[in-house]
């Protein structure tokens, strides 16, 4: 499969993305009959959000998952 070369938007989302995920594990990765809920900060969150806004790939899960498996495979 040809590897296509991230744009810095489109790398930036990958980034931002990756931080809410690994943020996202660690908030539910707590002990068990923990009575904190989970809690995922605002700010990652829109990071996140305004990362793809900015690549253009709100919307466009597909392209934007395909970058990931791209990014995956690079590494």
């Amino acid at each position: 499969m040809p590897t296509a070369v991230l744009t810095d938007r489109e790398r930036t989302a990958v980034q931002a993305y990756l931080r809410l995920l690994h943020t996202v594990r660690a908030a539910f990765d707590m002990p068990p009959g923990s009575r904190r809920p989970p809690v995922v900060p605002p700010a990652v969150l829109a990071e996140a959000e305004a990362a793809l806004a900015e690549a253009g790939l709100t919307g466009n899960e597909e392209r934007f998952f395909e970058l990931l498996r791209q990014a995956g495979a690079a590494r």
